[in-house]
């Protein structure tokens, strides 16, 4: 019999006891989420309000070239910042920034009522352009039924002057009278002069229908309701049906005008946030319904309106709870679409006097619209907030992360949705070292087809061309949308050729069949009819620095086996938040909470985080902070 020998125990204990070890620390490894996730959404709506009422975002003088330049450069702030579309105030209180046979020009514009610019100029025409050139569409704003603001003086062609007895009288405030069916005609007759005249992509108006407190209507109107309100059960009933009327009027003649001239006009509202207190339940505060007898639900019910713009001017939590607002919203919205207002004017002290919002409390609520159902982008109050005020650093976080990558206006499946011809003969040349410029010629529109109204240019880098499709979809890849036919790049250096190709847009942003393809690789040039491919990216963390926690995002060009590895400053693995799992092509996301493999949490610092997928190797830098 042989003895056994202790050397031989005492390895096999020291081995079992590390695979006790191992299990146990197996038992509590850290698990980190993976989702496949849209990281950028190539279709998004990302508005501005231009307000020029008092001369909030514009114009800062009555010089007619530097009017131009300042717009030219608060377009081009709003375009670096990833708004693609823009409400222009032209009608702030019954007068004109533009040439109008209805009203005055506006002493916004001028310093005098009635006054035009001189040398003479259209503001809104020139605007139009400008916006155009961009790529960035424009609708026109409308205040409806505002007439008089403060005591000016008023050119001898403002309706105050011309019907007296169209106008409501309140402490500092003067109204068109929404009763009578005379005044909501001719604000339905001013608003069509622009849509035949001018080349908008929406009209807009905002919330002043029936005034606010200080100055809410009691008895002023009582004339009024004896003349044209009889049949109605109250006066309250009688001016909701005054704004439901004036609302389906615009509604009704811009369809007809649609119809007539194949043109899209969309027709959008910017309501107060709540509509009736206490809806949803938690939410207190002014109700639109009873205050302002603005009842959207109704406008959407009828499908009047095409968008809403609902001002949700308040942060999460407390009785006016963006995080309760925005979603009841959406399930009101019988398909139409949703553009939640937000309130950026309060994240900066320039323009907002009180308790100023959190620098991530307008990030947050992007976000939180592109988790719901039903919203489909997000517009700026107001558009020098995105521009010359810093707003907590918003604008910084729209380039750098929230509108990193361009975004088209989503189509609006009740509108035309025939595509436009694709672009043709894309063309490159080297204009410099580093900059390539593509030139494409447009088709003229055939019977069955929509006019071109502005492009989009796609770009991106492989040596391996996947579904075109595929690149399609990604936003990442959309590298431009213009108004233009040519656009300079500079791609930068590369070991794998950069692709190139346009499609028209419609109105409606519907897209074209792609146009044929370039390729750029150095100087060389190639047209091939390839297909393209989506990149191998791993996205820098937001936010970074971070603490407690903080979301890495990657995309994959083809299925792989993938592992994402967080190393410290010193090299040595910490975490390995996804450890070879085989994945699809496409993106995701991953939230690291600053703990290691087994869940203990980690000191401040520098870490470094690594994706591999067997071909491809990417690693970025983070710092946590505590």
């Amino acid at each position: 019999m042989k003895t056994s020998n202790p050397m031989r125990v005492v390895c096999y204990g020291w081995i079992a006891g590390l695979l006790l070890m191992a299990v146990l620390a197996g038992s509590v490894r850290a698990q980190w989420r993976l989702d496949r996730v849209t990281v950028y959404p190539k279709e998004e709506f990302r508005g501005a309000w231009i307000a020029t009422v008092n001369n909030l975002d514009w114009p800062r003088t009555t010089s007619t070239s530097a009017q131009q330049a300042e717009l030219v450069a608060l377009l081009d702030g709003l375009k670096a910042a990833g708004i693609n579309a823009v409400f222009f105030q032209i009608r702030p209180a019954c007068d004109a920034f533009y040439a109008s046979s209805y009203e005055p020009w506006s002493a916004w514009l001028t310093g005098t009522q009635g006054q035009p610019p001189e040398p003479f100029y259209d503001p809104l025409a020139f605007a139009i352009e400008e916006a155009h050139k961009r790529g960035m569409e424009l609708h026109a704003w409308f205040n409806p039924f505002r007439a008089v603001i403060g005591s000016a003086p008023l050119a001898d062609t403002h309706i105050a002057e011309t019907h007296p007895e169209w106008i409501l009288e309140f402490d500092g405030l003067e109204i068109l009278n929404p009763g009578i069916p005379d005044v909501r005609s001719y604000i339905a007759d001013v608003i069509m002069d622009v849509v035949t005249r001018y080349d908008v992509d929406g009209v807009h108006y905002d919330d002043y229908f029936y005034p606010y407190p200080p100055n809410q209507i009691t008895n002023e109107d009582q004339e009024t309701y004896a003349t044209y309100g009889g049949g109605f059960a109250s006066i309250d009933t009688w001016r909701r049906y005054n704004i439901n009327m004036f609302v389906r009027t615009v509604h009704e003649r811009l369809t007809a005008f649609e119809a007539e001239t194949g043109r899209v006009v969309k027709h959008g509202v910017s309501p107060f946030g709540i509509w009736k207190s206490g809806v949803p339940s938690g939410i207190n505060g002014l109700s639109a319904y009873d205050v302002i007898y603005a009842d959207a639900p109704n406008w959407l019910a009828q499908e009047w309106i095409d968008y809403l713009v609902p001002q949700l001017y308040w942060p999460f939590g407390g009785g006016q709870d963006y995080g309760k607002l925005a979603p009841w919203w959406a399930t009101q919205m019988n398909g139409r679409h949703l553009y939640p207002g937000h309130g950026l004017y309060r994240a900066d002290r320039n323009t907002y006097g009180g308790t100023l919002f959190a620098a991530d409390e307008v990030p947050r609520q992007v976000r939180f619209n592109r988790a719901q159902d039903g919203i489909h982008g997000s517009v700026f109050f107001r558009a020098l907030n995105l521009t010359r005020y810093s707003s907590r650093g918003f604008a910084d976080s729209l380039r750098t992360d929230l509108y990193r990558y361009p975004a088209i206006p989503p189509s609006m499946a009740w509108k035309d949705l025939t595509p436009p011809p694709a672009p043709d003969a894309l063309t490159f040349t080297w204009t410099a070292d580093d900059e390539v410029t593509l030139d494409w010629a447009p088709l003229p529109a055939k019977t069955g087809q929509a006019a071109p109204w502005r492009y989009a240019v796609y770009r991106v880098r492989s040596s391996t061309p996947p579904d075109v499709a595929t690149v399609q979809q990604d936003a990442r890849n959309l590298l431009a949308v213009t108004g233009g036919t040519s656009l300079t790049d500079r791609p930068g250096l590369a070991d794998e050729p950069y692709y190139y190709f346009v499609t028209a847009l419609s109105g409606n942003s519907v897209e074209s069949e792609p146009s044929p393809l370039v390729s750029v690789e150095g100087r060389a040039v190639s047209t091939e009819p390839v297909t393209l491919p989506v990149a191998f990216v791993l996205e820098p963390n937001y936010p970074n620095p971070f603490n407690p926690s903080t979301e890495i995002r990657f995309t994959l060009a083809r299925s792989a086996s993938v592992t994402l590895t967080v190393y410290d400053a010193l090299g040595r693995e910490v975490a390995r938040l996804v450890d070879g799992q085989h994945l699809a092509a496409g993106p995701y996301a991953v939230r690291w909470d600053g703990t290691d493999a087994h869940g203990r949490p980690v000191s401040s610092g520098t870490y470094f985080y690594q994706l591999t997928d067997g071909t491809h190797r990417q690693t970025r830098s983070m710092v946590l902070v505590k």
